[in-house]
């Protein structure tokens, strides 16, 4: 193994497992999200003479996103509903139930909008680190950020106060 192979391994083991959480919640999906992480370090490994030199994660985000919003597009051009699993946890039923209900909310936006509340909320990323992984302007973060966000709050407000209402007629 050359030191660019050791290299691009070493990247791999150490960040795979956040970069596969950026998967699935770019898609919502587990299988279609380590789908998606494969595309990427493929991609990242034929360009890592040219990656490796810079910090490799943001291209390896930037290609997770990008192929997660061509996908969807694809998919509502082909009219196809991807099957969704919830992810594994060990968390209690409660906390389960609020996972479940935020993955479907995250579902339920459009690609570009999930992509946006991924990056700047879970992955922490500026609103100009944002707008660099998208390929947009700054001014379409924040506006896909407060659409998303708006879309949020009405759609769990909903799901939450419809659960809170099942649990009093319990």
């Amino acid at each position: 193994m050359n030191g660019a192979e050791h290299d691009f391994g070493s990247f791999v083991a150490a960040r795979a497992t956040s970069l596969l959480r950026v998967a699935y919640l770019a898609c919502g999906d587990q299988t279609e999200a380590e789908d998606l992480l494969q595309t990427a370090l493929e991609r990242t490994y034929r360009n890592w003479h040219r990656v490796r030199h810079d910090s490799p994660e943001p291209y390896v985000r930037r290609v997770i996103i990008n192929a997660a919003i061509s996908r969807a597009r694809r998919r509502a051009i082909l009219n196809i509903i991807p099957m969704h699993s919830p992810p594994e946890t060990s968390a209690r039923e409660k906390d389960s139930d609020l996972v479940h209900v935020l993955m479907n909310a995250l579902r339920a936006l459009p690609p570009r909008q999930r992509a946006v509340i991924v990056l700047r909320y879970w992955e922490d990323l500026t609103e100009t680190q944002t707008a660099e992984v998208l390929g947009c302007a700054v001014g379409t973060v924040k506006s896909q950020a407060s659409k998303a966000l708006a879309k949020l709050r009405t759609a769990l407000g909903r799901d939450i106060m419809e659960g809170a209402c099942d649990n009093a007629q319990a």
